[in-house]
């Protein structure tokens, strides 16, 4: 049985009655009967019949309690020794044994008192009154210790009994007292490590550094002071085990009784309990040590996470602020220099997050218990540090790119320059000589040399790799140096053909000829001949030259620019030659388009499955190849197989040109799961975009643009489409097909709005419903939006219709969505909206009221009878007008199936 447990049900203990057991009219010796049953010895006391009844009880009860309940269930010996007492003496004893003791009883043993008539009144009373005494056991009355003798051994008697036991009174309650008290050590031990197990259990832990380390010390002291009294009480135990060994470490003859062995058992017990208790508080204690350690390294990392972020941001926000791509040479070097000391700025900062990171991926892998804490800002950090380089990488590549463009036209700027002060240096009377104007002729033709090193080139080639650059601005300014470009080289050729008629020999006279009419000076064409003289040394052509490569670029390049604005001087153009242009122009781009498709398909897609290539694949783009390329092929077979073609129909036929679009609009719609994929594309490219495996296979194409410019080449050519049709309408007004144009422009137009809306539709966050299932979405864009609740307080009524809530708008056939647009920023600059959905309506259960009191441009959608009223404000009235259109078309719409 349990020691402590016994001492949780034990009435009493030595201290209670430490007085009552020094008085010795009681004790247990430690003896044992022949059949192992516990000896009560009452000896000869003379104050025995005055003791209290209380007191009595007390200490015999104490005294049955002391042995195990094995050998408290065989029974007690009681043994009165009342030898120099009278017979009134024994008579007292045994009436109040027979009536106070708690135990179980066995034998009694009576040693009659000696003198010769006390015993004989002995012998008589215990005849006449042993009924009285109501014991159900034998009463032995004895003459002497040796008859004592013939029935317990004299090992378990002590010496007033004849024995050789040896039994110390005032040791005896010394060793109970000590045992009694480390019991009570024991279990006051147990009780305080075990509330401070609970208390540890339940304590929260801080969210700030200091609170956890002052949590950390706190926990840390206390487990200390534990520690120590776990100490002591070990030690206690130690040196009371020690006390009760005494005698047999002593004299090896020496042997412990059956009760010293019992204390012996019971203080071994105890200090095992102990023992086990320690083991089980330190196991507990470390693992609670290293969640508080843990704890505290995450408060760490988290600080140093939060100084660490802000730090980043506030760089990326001033990186995002070098938006200017400059104006000039040195406005771009100096926003180089600029760049270079805001990417020196970063190294410092973005060291920090790659350290904390990897520290962070440490915690991780020895088993931190905020795994799911730690990892999301681990790869966060990661995440801003590449979007940091890859935009300081992307800033390099525009700024480099706008530094190259405007040293060509720096170049191209000085060339004309340089080329008018050579046309104005040239003396007109030195070139009406044949001499001089051959020697102005050479002059000229060596200039022109120069042309090849200072001019721009090929038209689509520049436009292609200076694209991502061309503002507003630079594309005007560049237009002027073009058309600088184009006067000069005009100048120049009608020089050369004045300077070349001076510098002829004619050797005879000239001949008339009807003349050939010359192109327009503005046009690129083939070589134009002349009318020519024939002398008698031969025959001399005098030809104007065709416009130079220099002068067809400038001019191509001028009228792709003008074409992508929307800019095109037809009135200045025949129609059918503006249409055949047009459609030239579109073609010519179009088989472009074609080509860069089949690129990027055969040298980057194709070769992401080419072995020898495979180790150059970074992990993040196994097996990725359709979310990086999307649906291209598809693309590719359509504009290849099908398209193509149909347009080149139409260079005979420009009429035709609107049927293709009408003819292909649905297969037209494959740009719009091309365009969905888009953002998914895009954030793998930032991923994976700088690996070795790209730059190989852009340098074995030789492209000067890298993938992600390629695969922008969709979505700019779907909206090419709808500023060529738009040129070529605007040029054939009131002409036969102008019908078909505008229709295939509305077509287009659809298409590029049906893009845009799905763009905007995956954007959706929160709505737990299939937005697939809602219809198609026939309208989407932002509002402001008041609400009025019938049921609502007076005063959120009143608010709800003078706060007015920014709310994006999803129309669906079945549903009116009502979302809350947020803007997140990404590499560094760009920013993605979002659509928080906060409400929807069903279009089954609204009515519109299309005029709002004191403002056109609102309307009001109600809900359940006008229980709700949603008013909302468009940007213009023609937006309202859309709209409420497009809601009656649905509920017109819905009344019909209805009936």
């Amino acid at each position: 049985t349990d020691e402590i447990m016994q001492q949780e049900i034990r009435p009493l203990v030595a201290v209670d009655i430490i007085e009552q057991l020094h008085r010795q009219f009681a004790i247990l010796s430690g003896g044992r009967g022949k059949d192992g049953a516990p000896i009560i010895t009452f000896p000869e006391f003379a104050g025995f019949s005055e003791i209290p009844d209380d007191d009595f009880l007390n200490v015999v009860t104490y005294l049955t309690s002391i042995p195990s309940l094995e050998a408290a269930s065989i029974g007690f010996i009681i043994i009165i020794d009342r030898r120099r007492d009278k017979w009134s003496a024994v008579k007292a004893s045994l009436t109040r044994i027979a009536g106070a003791f708690p135990g179980n009883l066995q034998l009694v043993f009576v040693l009659r008192p000696s003198r010769f008539i006390q015993r004989a009144i002995a012998d008589i009373g215990i005849k006449l009154y042993r009924d009285d005494f109501k014991m159900k056991v034998p009463i032995i009355m004895l003459n002497s210790v040796s008859d004592l003798h013939g029935y317990i051994d004299k090992s378990q008697l002590t010496r007033e009994l004849g024995g050789t036991l040896e039994y110390g009174h005032s040791q005896w309650i010394h060793h109970r007292t000590a045992i009694e008290n480390f019991a009570m050590t024991v279990k006051t031990t147990a009780q305080m490590l075990q509330t401070f197990g609970t208390d540890l259990a339940e304590t929260e832990l801080p969210n700030d550094v200091q609170c956890t380390e002052e949590l950390l010390s706190s926990h840390t002291d206390h487990h200390s002071k534990l520690k120590d009294e776990l100490k002591l009480a070990v030690k206690q135990g130690a040196t009371l085990l020690t006390c009760i060994r005494e005698p047999v470490t002593r004299s090896a003859n020496s042997k412990l009784s059956p009760d010293e062995l019992e204390n012996v058992a019971t203080v071994e017990r105890l200090l095992a309990q102990l023992d086990e208790t320690e083991k089980a508080f330190d196991q507990f204690w470390t693992k609670h040590h290293l969640k508080l350690e843990q704890c505290l390294q995450l408060r760490h990392f988290e600080h140093d996470f939060r100084e660490v972020k802000l730090t980043l941001d506030n760089l990326m926000e001033t990186q995002a602020g070098f938006a200017d791509i400059g104006d000039s040479v040195t406005r771009v070097e100096n926003l180089l220099k600029e760049q270079k000391h805001l990417e020196e700025k970063g190294q410092e900062p973005l060291e920090k997050a790659q350290s904390l990171a990897l520290h962070g991926e440490q915690l991780i892998q020895n088993n931190h218990y905020a795994v799911d804490s730690i990892r999301p800002k681990c790869v966060e950090l990661r995440r801003i540090c590449d979007d940091f380089t890859n935009e300081t990488k992307k800033k390099y590549d525009i700024l480099g790119k706008s530094l190259e463009l405007h040293k060509q036209l720096d170049k191209a700027s000085q060339w004309c320059e340089a080329g008018i002060y050579l046309l104005a240096s040239q003396a007109v009377d030195k070139c009406q000589s044949q001499e001089g104007a051959e020697t102005a002729l050479v002059e000229i033709e060596k200039f022109l040399v120069t042309a090849k090193e200072h001019q721009l080139s090929n038209p689509k080639e520049f436009y292609n790799q200076f694209d991502m650059i061309l503002t507003p601005e630079i594309k005007a300014n560049t237009q002027k140096i073009v058309q600088k470009l184009e006067d000069v080289q005009e100048m120049f050729d009608k020089r050369q053909v004045s300077l070349k008629k001076l510098a002829a020999k004619q050797t005879r006279p000239v001949q008339p000829v009807a003349p050939h009419p010359e192109s327009s000076p503005k046009r690129a064409s083939p070589k134009i001949t002349r009318p020519a003289a024939v002398g008698s040394s031969g025959d001399h052509t005098a030809q104007s030259p065709a416009p130079s490569s220099t002068n067809a670029r400038a001019h191509q390049i001028a009228h792709c620019m003008a074409i992508s604005a929307g800019e095109g001087k037809c009135q200045k153009m025949g129609l059918s030659e503006v249409s055949s242009h047009i459609i030239n122009e579109l073609i010519e781009t179009e088989r472009v388009y074609v080509e860069e498709l089949q690129s990027i398909i055969e040298g980057y897609a194709s070769e992401m499955d080419n072995p020898n290539l495979v180790h150059l694949i970074p992990s993040a783009l196994q097996n990725k190849k359709e979310i990086l390329f999307g649906n291209l092929p598809e693309i590719y077979y359509f504009h290849n197989r099908i398209f193509l073609k149909e347009i080149e129909n139409c260079i005979e036929n420009p009429e035709l040109l609107a049927r293709c679009f009408l003819k292909r609009k649905e297969d037209l719609q494959i740009y719009e799961k091309y365009c969905q994929n888009k953002p998914r594309s895009e954030a793998l490219w930032r991923q994976c975009g700088d690996s070795i495996f790209f730059q190989e296979c852009q340098r074995k194409l030789d492209h000067k643009l890298s993938l992600d410019a390629y695969l922008l080449k969709p979505v700019q050519r779907i909206t090419k489409y709808q500023l060529l049709l738009k040129e070529m309408l605007k040029c054939s007004k009131n002409s036969e097909g102008t019908a078909e144009l505008e229709e295939a422009l509305a077509t287009v137009l659809d298409i590029i709005k049906s893009v845009n809306d799905s763009m905007h539709q995956i954007a959706i966050t929160g709505y737990e419903g299939d937005v697939s299932e809602l219809g198609k979405l026939l309208m989407q864009g932002s509002f402001n939006v008041w609400t009025d609740h019938k049921k609502g307080h007076n005063k959120v009524k009143d608010l709800a219709r003078f706060k007015p809530m920014q709310r994006h708008l999803f129309l669906y056939t079945k549903m009116l969505l009502f979302c809350k647009k947020r803007e997140e920023n990404t590499d560094g600059h760009e920013k993605t909206a979002s659509y928080s959905f906060k409400n929807s309506l069903k279009m089954s259960t609204v009515g519109i009221t299309e005029n709002v009191k004191g403002d056109n441009k609102k309307f009001e959608i109600w809900y359940n009878g006008r229980e709700e009223v949603y008013i909302i404000q468009a940007s213009s009235v023609e937006l309202k007008n859309t709209w409420i259109s497009e809601i009656r078309k649905v509920l017109t719409g819905q009344l019909e199936a209805c009936r």
